[in-house]
């Protein structure tokens, strides 16, 4: 996978602005007993937003903007967890006209940020379906903050036992398709179900906006 246009990416990720809200973000989710929501979840569907748009053969810049709004897209959390896509998206906006991103690129990437949620949020762009389909596609022990096993809420034990995610975008098939890999001794797959089943339907109609087809691999068996 190409990297990210480092003169572009790399400024924002050095950006001093950007680099306190999502730190307190990660706290208050921290706080509020949440999986991890910090830097190694934004460069993660920083890369993956940018992957699935170079993979589906959209211009390279587009697939900036689309790791720019992947790598900013849980900024509002330090704000609110509630409807933090929102905050998240207005939070943005004057720092990228700063950093003298077009309007029509500040828009695609406030609208992706909105947008990203499953409470409320629609693929709206091809920029914002990617950062769906990366966002929801994180689903890794590497999440979960709590230090206890014996104290894991369903959401902890999910992540836990996920030992392997990944999202493989071919072109040529028409499919975008989640890989997992569960450790069933630590959670049944159902319960990945009872949990992410939203997202799932929310990751479908992205890879349809992209004109693709999604499909979900648990332990090596299609599920949907």
């Amino acid at each position: 996978m190409k990297q990210i246009e480092q003169d572009i990416f790399d400024d924002i990720k050095a950006d001093k602005v950007f680099h306190a809200y999502l730190e307190q973000a990660d706290k208050a989710m921290a706080a509020l007993g949440y999986t991890e929501h910090g830097f190694r979840h934004a460069e993660l569907v920083a890369a993956i937003s940018a992957n699935v748009m170079r993979r589906l053969s959209f211009p390279e810049r587009t697939a900036q903007i689309a790791a720019v709004a992947g790598y900013l897209h849980d900024i509002g959390n330090s704000v609110s967890r509630s409807f933090h896509g929102v905050s998240g998206a207005l939070l943005v906006k004057s720092r990228l006209e700063e950093k003298k991103f077009s309007p029509p690129e500040i828009a695609m990437i406030m609208s992706a940020i909105g947008n990203h949620e499953e409470e409320y949020g629609w693929s709206t762009s091809e920029v914002s379906a990617a950062v769906i389909l990366a966002d929801k596609s994180d689903v890794h022990r590497s999440r979960v903050a709590n230090p206890d096993i014996a104290d894991f809420d369903i959401h902890d034990r999910v992540n836990y036992a996920a030992e392997r995610s990944f999202l493989r975008v071919d072109a040529e098939s028409g499919f975008i398709t989640l890989e997992i890999d569960i450790d069933t001794k630590i959670s049944q797959v159902m319960e990945y179900f009872e949990i992410f089943l939203s997202r799932m339907i929310m990751c479908r109609r992205a890879a349809e906006f992209l004109d693709s087809k999604f499909s979900l691999m648990i332990n090596g068996t299609r599920l949907l």
